[in-house]
Parts: structure tokens; C-alpha cells; sequence
């Protein structure tokens, strides 16, 4: 249906990722297996069902994968915020993660809106 690749929302989820990556470089080794583990696959899964959806053959179904990509990034905000309160990383380490998640979600709503 749509090359993902062209898809601005795609993008930033990408850069996503590579910034949730960094962060976790300095959380601490005994979460290798827990909460790094988690956040990392949640990241992932948001530019994931992004282009899963606009590989679709229908803009139903694009906006049903674009709705799970929209759980995913409430799920990686409430996580990078669990990392702020466990004090694992300063405010100033999460906070534009944060931002990044509300705009993918924005410009996710958006988009969902203008397949209807």
C-alpha cells in the first residue's frame, strides 16, 4: 500500500529507537534481562507496526496497525518514565525521548484520521 520508508512518522520512530538504545547503555547491568529488555522490544515494535500496516493491503487495516503502534509508544512513555523514577536517568535523559513519543503519537492520530 505505502512504502514505510517514505512515511515521516516512520522516520522519527526510527530515530526512536537509536535514542532509547543510548539510554540504555546506562541503565544498570542487573536489568539486562528485565526493564532494558522490555523498553528495547517496546521501541522496537513502534516503527515495526508502522510499516507492517502501510505494507497492508487496505487502509483498515493500516490504521489497525497503526493503533498498536500508538500502545506501544504509551507503554515505551510509561516505562522511560519508570526509568526516571527508579533513578536509573536524570529528567533531562528521558524528557525528549518523552517528546518524541507524544509527536509519533500526534502525527500517528493524524494519519489515522486522514485514512478514514
Amino acid at each position: 500500500m505505502n512504502r514505510y520508508e517514505d512515511l515521516k512518522i516512520w522516520e522519527k520512530a526510527m530515530s526512536l529507537v537509536e535514542d532509547v538504545y543510548l539510554l540504555m547503555k546506562h541503565l544498570p547491568k542487573d536489568e539486562k534481562f528485565g526493564l532494558i529488555s522490555q523498553i528495547k522490544r517496546c521501541s522496537i515494535s513502534v516503527p515495526s507496526n508502522i510499516a507492517e500496516g502501510a505494507g497492508r493491503n487496505s487502509k483498515k487495516e493500516f490504521k489497525h496497525f497503526l493503533s498498536i503502534a500508538n500502545g506501544s509508544t504509551s507503554e515505551l512513555e510509561t516505562q522511560l518514565i519508570l526509568v526516571h523514577r527508579l533513578k536509573f536517568a536524570n529528567k533531562s535523559d528521558v524528557k525528549p525521548l518523552l517528546k518524541k513519543c507524544n509527536e509519533i503519537r500526534k502525527m500517528s492520530y493524524a494519519l489515522q484520521k486522514s485514512l478514514s
